[in-house]
């Protein structure tokens, strides 16, 4: 089911008071699984700095009955020689996965990228197993490289996968 299309649901600028749906959506084991951060304080801290990219513009919300269901953020390098490039973190609440929501969040991160930051490439960091896999892959991004036994779990280790565009913004 497609909620995109619904006159409720909306894509807009993320404020600081989406921070407790971020952190609440980081908490849920099928999402810090995938994410470089384990422990309450860390998860925390992760929030803190995702959140922290809306004052610059850089991170959208999904909206659905004026509610937050998804965030995607460009992680801005500070660097001259880097500019060109972002990586990107994304989160939609479990309920609304499957329903068109993170493919409208990255068509719109792809398009802010480029026309707000004149972004030539972004990149995101995932891990081996990630549900958000098949989805950046049908949406035209190839896996750069990978590392292997970067993530230490409970039950084994995961990869490291950086995910790149193909072709330039």
């Amino acid at each position: 089911m497609d909620i995109t299309g619904d006159k409720e649901y909306d894509i807009r600028y993320t404020t600081k008071e989406d921070h407790p749906f971020l952190l609440r959506c980081m908490q849920l084991p099928d999402v810090v699984r995938y994410l470089p951060v384990e422990t309450e304080l860390e998860v925390e801290n992760m929030a803190k700095n995702w959140i922290g990219f809306a004052k610059y513009r850089a991170s959208i919300t999904a909206v659905y009955k004026n509610k937050p269901i998804g965030i995607a953020t460009l992680f801005l390098f500070p660097y001259k020689k880097t500019a060109h490039l972002s990586m990107f973190y994304f989160v939609v609440e479990e309920r609304y996965r499957r329903k068109k929501v993170g493919t409208s969040l990255i068509k719109n991160l792809k398009n802010l990228a480029k026309n707000s930051f004149r972004l030539e490439r972004i990149h995101a960091e995932l891990f081996s197993g990630c549900h958000a896999i098949p989805l950046l892959e049908k949406m035209g991004f190839y896996t750069v490289f990978e590392q292997e036994k970067y993530v230490k779990e409970k039950d084994g280790y995961l990869s490291r996968l950086i995910l790149e565009t193909k072709d330039k913004l």
